[in-house]
């Protein structure tokens, strides 16, 4: 791995992940660890708020005006400098939320690029828990609302969710957010995912559950802490506010640039 003078470290983030130990981690947290059978739900909250609506004659659509949605109390923060790309996080993601361990269907996403060099070899792609969400505002049947009852976190109801993908296309980043995967529970059928700090995660390791005031598992997970959690609303231009430096000073020792 090269800093950012262009001398060689001689640790790469392959060599510092097999130290952490991050596989041991995933299978050790309570309830997070992976399993031939599928685990039983301990919390099944579901959303219950919907923003007011306002109808549009135009399209048949129903979109909900920005300053309708509250601001959510809980937002996640990236170093995509710290992060060792183990995928731990994603792993978790899906195993709360899903029961399986199934990094297409995790919320947050790792993105590696092989042929790149440190620090642009990967990144990490999380909901932002946008202030004025688009995915929310062009939902056409209020499936995907801010949750009164978690902290106004930008959850989906399956039950309203028709699978249209408007909130994948509405989506301003890539990846999209929110994504569209087949359900079991409703005989297959195409239904909306996104982040939701997991405070919707039916197999959460934790009886208090997640949510703004509770666990999330890409947190807890994360061996080296690329990602933690913040009540404060991120600056919402750009990355800066979303992707920042985690690094203490120990880093630099390792080969990190640190600020």
């Amino acid at each position: 791995m090269n800093d950012q003078k262009g001398g060689n470290t001689g640790i790469t983030r392959r060599d510092f992940i097999k130290v952490t130990g991050a596989i041991v981690i995933v299978a050790g947290i309570g309830g997070c660890g992976a399993t031939d059978e599928s685990p039983t739900p301990t919390n099944t909250p579901s959303p219950t708020s919907t923003p007011v609506p306002t109808d549009t004659p135009e399209t048949g659509q129903i979109l909900v005006t920005p300053d309708l949605i509250p601001p959510a109390d809980g937002y996640l923060l990236v170093d995509i400098e710290k992060c060792q790309g183990c995928l731990s996080c994603m792993l978790a993601c899906s195993l709360i939320h899903e029961g399986v361990e199934s990094p297409s269907l995790s919320r947050i996403q790792i993105m590696q690029n092989s042929f790149a060099s440190f620090p642009d070899d990967l990144t990490i792609e999380q909901c932002r828990q946008c202030v004025d969400p688009a995915c929310v505002m062009v939902c056409p049947t209020g499936a995907l609302a801010a949750d009164a009852n978690f902290g106004n976190v930008r959850i989906v109801d399956r039950e309203k969710c028709i699978g249209c993908g408007l909130c994948f296309e509405a989506c301003p980043f890539t990846p999209s957010r929110a994504f569209l995967a087949a359900d079991e529970a409703y005989d297959g059928q195409a239904k909306s995912r996104k982040c939701d700090l997991c405070a919707n995660a039916p197999y959460h390791w934790d009886e208090a559950g997640g949510g703004p005031d509770g666990k999330q598992a890409c947190v807890a997970v994360c061996p080296v802490g690329a990602i933690v959690f913040t009540a404060e609303i991120p600056r919402q231009e750009g990355d800066r506010g979303y992707k920042v430096d985690l690094r203490e000073r120990n880093w630099g020792k390792l080969g990190y640039p640190t600020s």
